[in-house]
Protein backbone atom coordinates (compact mmCIF):
# COMPACT_ATOMS: atom_id res chain seq x y z
CA UNK A 1 0.00 0.00 0.00
CA UNK A 2 1.19 3.32 -0.44
CA UNK A 3 1.61 4.69 3.00
CA UNK A 4 0.51 8.01 2.01
CA UNK A 5 -3.26 6.80 1.76
CA UNK A 6 -3.08 3.50 3.65
CA UNK A 7 -5.70 5.05 6.71
CA UNK A 8 -7.94 6.28 4.02
CA UNK A 9 -8.36 3.48 1.80
CA UNK A 10 -8.45 1.58 5.27
CA UNK A 11 -11.47 3.15 6.31
CA UNK A 12 -15.30 2.42 5.37
CA UNK A 13 -18.43 4.31 6.14
CA UNK A 14 -21.00 2.80 3.27
CA UNK A 15 -24.26 1.20 4.25
CA UNK A 16 -25.47 -2.24 3.08
CA UNK A 17 -25.56 -1.59 -0.97
CA UNK A 18 -27.67 -3.24 -3.46
CA UNK A 19 -28.07 -2.63 -6.86
CA UNK A 20 -31.63 -3.52 -8.51
CA UNK A 21 -31.85 -3.79 -12.40
CA UNK A 22 -35.62 -3.80 -12.65
CA UNK A 23 -36.60 -5.02 -16.06
CA UNK A 24 -36.76 -8.32 -17.74
CA UNK A 25 -37.10 -7.69 -20.99
CA UNK A 26 -32.84 -6.64 -21.55
CA UNK A 27 -30.48 -9.19 -23.36
CA UNK A 28 -28.66 -11.11 -21.29
CA UNK A 29 -25.15 -9.83 -22.38
CA UNK A 30 -26.22 -6.55 -22.06
CA UNK A 31 -27.17 -8.07 -17.72
CA UNK A 32 -23.54 -9.68 -18.06
CA UNK A 33 -21.76 -6.48 -18.71
CA UNK A 34 -23.30 -5.23 -15.93
CA UNK A 35 -22.08 -7.96 -13.86
CA UNK A 36 -18.95 -7.63 -15.39
CA UNK A 37 -18.82 -4.29 -14.52
CA UNK A 38 -20.15 -3.43 -10.74
CA UNK A 39 -19.37 -6.85 -10.07
CA UNK A 40 -16.80 -6.09 -7.66
CA UNK A 41 -17.90 -2.94 -6.05
CA UNK A 42 -19.17 -5.12 -2.72
CA UNK A 43 -22.70 -4.26 -3.74
CA UNK A 44 -25.44 -7.17 -4.05
CA UNK A 45 -26.88 -7.45 -7.39
CA UNK A 46 -30.35 -8.27 -8.00
CA UNK A 47 -31.73 -8.35 -11.78
CA UNK A 48 -35.73 -8.37 -11.25
CA UNK A 49 -37.30 -9.80 -14.05
CA UNK A 50 -41.01 -7.86 -14.00
CA UNK A 51 -43.26 -6.98 -17.83
CA UNK A 52 -43.36 -3.41 -17.52
CA UNK A 53 -45.18 -1.15 -19.57
CA UNK A 54 -44.75 -1.20 -22.95
CA UNK A 55 -43.86 2.53 -22.45
CA UNK A 56 -41.87 1.84 -18.99
CA UNK A 57 -37.90 2.23 -19.32
CA UNK A 58 -35.46 -0.35 -18.13
CA UNK A 59 -33.70 1.66 -14.56
CA UNK A 60 -31.20 0.49 -12.07
CA UNK A 61 -31.88 1.35 -8.27
CA UNK A 62 -29.48 1.98 -5.51
CA UNK A 63 -30.41 0.83 -2.41
CA UNK A 64 -29.04 1.33 0.95
CA UNK A 65 -30.23 -0.14 4.21
CA UNK A 66 -33.47 -1.37 1.97
CA UNK A 67 -34.34 2.50 0.72
CA UNK A 68 -33.82 3.22 -2.63
CA UNK A 69 -31.83 6.26 -2.48
CA UNK A 70 -31.45 6.80 -6.21
CA UNK A 71 -31.96 5.06 -9.87
CA UNK A 72 -30.78 5.50 -13.25
CA UNK A 73 -32.23 4.66 -16.89
CA UNK A 74 -30.31 1.26 -18.03
CA UNK A 75 -29.73 3.76 -21.27
CA UNK A 76 -27.26 6.11 -19.24
CA UNK A 77 -25.42 3.04 -17.83
CA UNK A 78 -24.92 1.45 -20.97
CA UNK A 79 -23.90 4.55 -22.33
CA UNK A 80 -21.17 5.58 -19.67
CA UNK A 81 -19.98 2.10 -18.85
CA UNK A 82 -21.36 -1.11 -20.90
CA UNK A 83 -21.38 -0.15 -24.32
CA UNK A 84 -17.98 1.72 -24.40
CA UNK A 85 -14.68 1.27 -23.67
CA UNK A 86 -11.89 3.80 -22.36
CA UNK A 87 -10.80 5.33 -25.80
CA UNK A 88 -14.40 6.91 -25.50
CA UNK A 89 -12.83 9.41 -22.61
CA UNK A 90 -9.19 9.46 -23.68
CA UNK A 91 -9.53 9.78 -26.92
CA UNK A 92 -11.89 12.70 -26.94
CA UNK A 93 -15.14 11.91 -28.89
CA UNK A 94 -17.23 11.98 -25.40
CA UNK A 95 -16.97 15.90 -24.64
CA UNK A 96 -16.87 17.31 -21.06
CA UNK A 97 -19.34 18.91 -21.73
CA UNK A 98 -21.92 16.47 -22.42
CA UNK A 99 -20.50 13.99 -20.01
CA UNK A 100 -23.10 12.43 -17.46
CA UNK A 101 -22.28 10.01 -15.12
CA UNK A 102 -24.96 7.84 -13.83
CA UNK A 103 -26.05 8.53 -10.43
CA UNK A 104 -26.12 4.58 -9.13
CA UNK A 105 -22.35 4.65 -10.08
CA UNK A 106 -21.54 8.48 -8.71
CA UNK A 107 -23.19 7.49 -5.66
CA UNK A 108 -21.50 4.55 -5.04
CA UNK A 109 -19.18 6.60 -2.41
CA UNK A 110 -17.20 6.22 1.01
CA UNK A 111 -16.89 2.49 0.06
CA UNK A 112 -13.69 0.32 -0.73
CA UNK A 113 -12.91 -1.42 -3.77
CA UNK A 114 -10.79 -3.50 -5.58
CA UNK A 115 -11.23 -2.92 -9.09
CA UNK A 116 -8.88 -4.85 -12.53
CA UNK A 117 -7.59 -3.38 -15.75
CA UNK A 118 -7.22 -4.80 -18.93
CA UNK A 119 -6.41 -7.88 -19.70
CA UNK A 120 -8.03 -9.10 -16.21
CA UNK A 121 -11.55 -7.09 -16.71
CA UNK A 122 -12.58 -5.01 -19.43
CA UNK A 123 -14.76 -2.66 -17.04
CA UNK A 124 -14.05 -2.55 -13.83
CA UNK A 125 -11.19 0.08 -13.91
CA UNK A 126 -13.49 2.15 -16.42
CA UNK A 127 -15.37 2.66 -13.62
CA UNK A 128 -12.65 4.98 -12.26
CA UNK A 129 -12.21 6.52 -15.54
CA UNK A 130 -15.86 7.95 -15.28
CA UNK A 131 -15.37 8.76 -11.65
CA UNK A 132 -12.53 10.98 -13.03
CA UNK A 133 -14.30 12.61 -15.42
CA UNK A 134 -17.05 13.13 -12.94
CA UNK A 135 -14.71 14.96 -11.31
CA UNK A 136 -13.35 16.60 -13.54
CA UNK A 137 -16.12 18.30 -14.88
CA UNK A 138 -17.85 19.35 -11.29
CA UNK A 139 -14.76 20.57 -11.23
CA UNK A 140 -15.17 22.62 -14.61
CA UNK A 141 -18.60 23.61 -13.54
CA UNK A 142 -17.28 25.55 -10.41
CA UNK A 143 -14.90 27.67 -12.09
CA UNK A 144 -12.67 28.20 -9.12
CA UNK A 145 -11.18 25.63 -6.23
CA UNK A 146 -8.26 23.21 -6.83
CA UNK A 147 -7.80 20.34 -8.43
CA UNK A 148 -5.15 17.96 -8.03
CA UNK A 149 -4.51 15.08 -10.33
CA UNK A 150 -1.87 12.23 -10.75
CA UNK A 151 -1.32 10.57 -13.87
CA UNK A 152 1.34 7.63 -12.88
CA UNK A 153 2.92 8.95 -16.18
CA UNK A 154 2.53 12.29 -16.80
CA UNK A 155 2.58 12.15 -20.60
CA UNK A 156 -0.88 10.78 -20.57
CA UNK A 157 -1.86 14.06 -20.19
CA UNK A 158 -1.21 15.10 -23.48
CA UNK A 159 -0.35 11.69 -25.41
CA UNK A 160 -4.71 10.95 -24.64
CA UNK A 161 -5.94 13.82 -27.14
CA UNK A 162 -9.31 13.70 -24.37
CA UNK A 163 -7.38 13.96 -21.29
CA UNK A 164 -5.49 16.96 -22.89
CA UNK A 165 -8.48 18.68 -24.01
CA UNK A 166 -9.98 18.35 -20.83
CA UNK A 167 -7.11 19.46 -18.72
CA UNK A 168 -6.43 22.40 -21.03
CA UNK A 169 -10.19 23.40 -20.22
CA UNK A 170 -9.85 23.13 -16.28
CA UNK A 171 -6.04 25.31 -16.69
CA UNK A 172 -8.17 27.71 -18.82
CA UNK A 173 -10.49 28.52 -16.43
CA UNK A 174 -10.70 29.62 -12.76
CA UNK A 175 -9.63 26.61 -11.41
CA UNK A 176 -5.81 25.92 -9.76
CA UNK A 177 -4.66 22.57 -11.68
CA UNK A 178 -2.03 20.20 -10.34
CA UNK A 179 -0.52 17.77 -12.55
CA UNK A 180 1.62 14.81 -10.67
CA UNK A 181 3.70 11.99 -12.19
CA UNK A 182 6.93 10.28 -13.48
CA UNK A 183 8.63 12.58 -15.47
CA UNK A 184 8.81 12.65 -19.26
CA UNK A 185 12.42 12.27 -20.56
CA UNK A 186 11.70 12.87 -24.46
CA UNK A 187 8.21 14.34 -24.12
CA UNK A 188 6.57 17.77 -23.24
CA UNK A 189 3.99 16.11 -21.13
CA UNK A 190 1.66 18.41 -19.89
CA UNK A 191 4.24 21.01 -19.17
CA UNK A 192 2.79 22.08 -22.49
CA UNK A 193 -0.54 23.32 -21.34
CA UNK A 194 -0.13 26.84 -20.36
CA UNK A 195 -1.15 27.50 -16.69
CA UNK A 196 -0.47 23.97 -15.32
CA UNK A 197 1.24 23.15 -12.74
CA UNK A 198 3.23 19.94 -12.97
CA UNK A 199 5.33 18.07 -10.14
CA UNK A 200 7.60 15.32 -11.12
CA UNK A 201 8.63 12.38 -9.34
CA UNK A 202 9.64 8.58 -9.23
CA UNK A 203 9.42 6.82 -5.92
CA UNK A 204 6.67 4.45 -5.26
CA UNK A 205 3.67 7.46 -4.40
CA UNK A 206 4.02 8.89 -7.98
CA UNK A 207 4.21 5.18 -9.38
CA UNK A 208 1.44 3.80 -7.73
CA UNK A 209 -1.32 6.46 -7.20
CA UNK A 210 -3.93 7.66 -9.16
CA UNK A 211 -6.27 10.58 -8.04
CA UNK A 212 -8.77 13.24 -9.02
CA UNK A 213 -9.66 15.81 -5.87
CA UNK A 214 -11.24 19.09 -6.13
CA UNK A 215 -11.05 21.09 -3.30
CA UNK A 216 -13.56 24.20 -4.34
CA UNK A 217 -12.97 27.92 -2.86
CA UNK A 218 -16.87 28.75 -2.08
CA UNK A 219 -19.02 26.81 -0.25
CA UNK A 220 -21.69 27.11 -3.74
CA UNK A 221 -19.70 24.02 -4.77
CA UNK A 222 -19.18 20.56 -3.02
CA UNK A 223 -16.10 18.69 -2.80
CA UNK A 224 -15.51 15.54 -4.73
CA UNK A 225 -12.47 12.92 -4.74
CA UNK A 226 -11.17 9.99 -6.26
CA UNK A 227 -8.49 8.03 -4.67
CA UNK A 228 -6.83 4.43 -6.27
CA UNK A 229 -3.37 2.84 -5.27
CA UNK A 230 -1.92 0.46 -7.68
CA UNK A 231 -1.51 -2.80 -5.48
CA UNK A 232 -0.91 -5.26 -8.63
CA UNK A 233 -0.21 -5.24 -11.98
CA UNK A 234 -3.22 -3.42 -13.19
CA UNK A 235 -5.75 -4.08 -9.65
CA UNK A 236 -6.92 -0.74 -8.05
CA UNK A 237 -7.62 -0.39 -4.74
CA UNK A 238 -9.79 2.57 -4.81
CA UNK A 239 -12.74 4.57 -3.39
CA UNK A 240 -14.81 8.15 -4.05
CA UNK A 241 -16.07 9.92 -1.84
CA UNK A 242 -17.63 13.85 -1.59
CA UNK A 243 -17.18 14.03 2.67
CA UNK A 244 -15.45 17.49 3.75
CA UNK A 245 -13.23 16.19 5.92
CA UNK A 246 -12.04 13.09 3.70
CA UNK A 247 -11.35 15.13 0.77
CA UNK A 248 -9.54 16.91 3.50
CA UNK A 249 -7.45 14.65 4.37
CA UNK A 250 -6.39 13.31 0.86
CA UNK A 251 -5.68 16.85 0.04
CA UNK A 252 -3.02 17.26 3.32
CA UNK A 253 -1.17 14.19 2.15
CA UNK A 254 -0.89 15.27 -1.50
CA UNK A 255 0.55 18.53 0.40
CA UNK A 256 2.81 16.51 2.61
CA UNK A 257 4.46 13.89 0.01
CA UNK A 258 3.89 15.04 -3.12
CA UNK A 259 4.71 18.59 -3.29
Amino acid sequence: MVTAFESVLSAETAPERTLAVVDGTQPEPVLDLFQEAFGSVGADLEFARTEPASDAETAVALIEDGEVVTTSPMEAVRNAVLLVNSDLYTSGLSGIDKFDAPDVLTELDDQVYTLRGFPESTKEKLLLIVMSRYIEARALEAGAGRLDAAFQELSRVTDEYGTERVYQRLADSGVEVHAYGLPDEDAPGPASIDGLRVHPGRDEHYRRSWFVVFSPSTPEADPAALLAVETDPSVWRSMWTYDPDTVRRIRRRIDRRFR
